[in-house]
């Protein structure tokens, strides 16, 4: 079925000014809090948005002692998308009421810049500094972020239920991954600049459940909905890279996915009490010298029977298991998880839908379970904060660690230009294609504060 595409009426006469993760709905769970009903990361994991029933807040994540609401909006009620871009005034908004309409605000300016209207029920949006990604059920639309102009229709994709789908942080490595099919966990890897598929990766065996590409787009991290086996590979060839173990006793509902910036650890949430962090390692094979220990003795020795042994036994053997973890107070609840640098530390952050923001110191060196630093309520309420050491700086001294190369911005921004890879005046119609017209307000959409968009991190923790 060919889904028509929507039509752009704009809400700021002057245009776009001041043009994440994912947004993961969270109001299903009947313990849950009451108001709440998504959350999402912007794409530096420097801010937090959440949907509620009576529209959004936006925090900053800049303290670990105070989660700092910078923002509150009440156009739209029961908001189950919200999706900020970096750290600029663009917020993008669908609510319950009007589920088949996106509406795109300059939060700053409190102006809506333009609104668009599908056909079927809008799963999710995703957004970086060159693309806008909108998923429906059996379709997907990616825009030109700057001017909103249509580039592409993908019709006819495999049923999408959950909206699950990737885009690239990295404008450069701009790719999208979405299921390329609804019996086994294949990916569509799509490039979202030359408008052209890349790969189709045959990752697992059940139907994904999660997915998430690191801030370079060179890795994409997997997991189906048996939710045991999580698995990264390389982009553009599909190369598996890594494999990691998150349990054998039970399935579960990966719900979140999320690298560290410079992309050595991967996190992992579900809907049990486990938050797993995976360390992105290749182990030396070298077995010139003898074991030192036990262990490490009987290890070789299944290294080396791994050789004869089925398949599934083999891999099971070889697959990492978690290098961290924290134990929630919780079961059953949806959350999403990422990995941060706060006040020069590295952290795990955790959005519950029991109405919690809580933060975790990690040991970038050692592992292990994680430390409670502090819960902030994600509604108003009074604070509850737990007992913390004074922070310290770099605890590792010398060398480059992981805290310390998180520090370091991860990619350099190239300025904007008017002719953009892939870029095409006919929205990258191609035969067979049916782009229906869009229907413009007076006066161009456009980005005209390039002080604000591409916004360009520059605060210091």
């Amino acid at each position: 079925m060919i889904e028509p595409v929507p039509a752009c009426r704009s809400g700021d006469e002057g245009g776009i000014s001041g043009v994440e993760q994912d947004c993961e709905e969270m109001s299903d769970e009947p313990t849950g809090v009451q108001g709440l009903v998504c959350a999402s990361f912007n794409q530096d994991s420097t801010s937090l948005a959440v949907g509620t029933r009576d529209g959004y807040r936006l925090f900053s994540l800049a303290s670990v002692d105070k989660l700092n609401c910078i923002h509150e909006g009440g156009e739209s009620p029961d908001v189950y998308i919200v999706e900020r871009l970096f750290s600029s005034s663009l917020v993008v908004v669908v609510s319950r009421s009007m589920p088949r309409r996106m509406n795109i605000y300059h939060f700053k300016k409190g102006t809506e810049i333009c609104n668009y209207s599908y056909s079927t029920d809008i799963l999710a949006v995703k957004l970086n500094r060159q693309r806008l990604v909108v998923c429906l059920e059996e379709s997907i639309y990616i825009h030109n972020i700057k001017d909103m102009k249509l580039l592409k229709s993908l019709l006819n994709t495999p049923l999408n239920r959950t909206g699950l789908c990737a885009l690239s942080v990295n404008h450069s490595n701009s790719y999208l991954a979405y299921p390329g099919s609804t019996s086994i966990g294949e990916i569509a890897v799509y490039d979202t600049n030359s408008l052209s598929n890349i790969i189709e990766i045959p990752a697992h065996d059940s139907p994904l459940a999660a997915m998430s590409f690191n801030i370079q787009g060179t890795m994409l991290a997997s997991a189906s909905e048996k939710g045991t086996v999580i698995r990264v590979f390389s982009i553009p060839d599909g190369l598996r890279l890594f494999e990691f173990r998150r349990g054998m006793k039970r399935y579960v509902s990966i719900s979140s996915l999320s690298f560290s910036v410079d992309g050595q650890f991967l996190c992992a949430s579900s809907n049990t009490e486990t938050v797993h962090i995976f360390k992105l390692e290749h182990h030396s094979t070298s077995v010139e010298e003898d074991p030192a220990t036990w262990s490490a003795y009987v290890g070789k020795v299944f290294t080396a029977a791994s050789t004869y042994l089925p398949a599934q036994v083999s891999d099971m053997m070889h697959q990492d298991r978690a290098f961290a973890t924290v134990r929630l107070n919780m079961f059953g609840l949806r959350n999403i998880c990422t990995l941060a640098i706060i006040q020069k530390l590295p952290r795990l952050l955790v959005a519950s839908s029991d109405g919690y923001f809580y933060i975790y110191n990690v040991d970038p060196q050692d592992g292990g379970e994680c430390v409670l630093v502090n819960k902030h309520r994600l509604f108003n309420g009074e604070e509850e904060e737990e007992e913390q050491p004074p922070l310290e700086e770099d605890p590792m001294g010398g060398g480059q660690t992981y805290a310390s190369t998180l520090a370091t911005p991860a990619c350099v921004e190239h300025p904007a230009s008017a002719g953009l890879t892939g870029y095409s005046e006919d929205g990258g119609a191609k035969k067979g294609d049916i782009i229906p017209e869009h229907e413009f307000a007076a006066g161009t959409i456009r980005l005209d504060d390039e002080q604000e968009f591409p916004p360009v991190s520059s605060q210091s923790n």
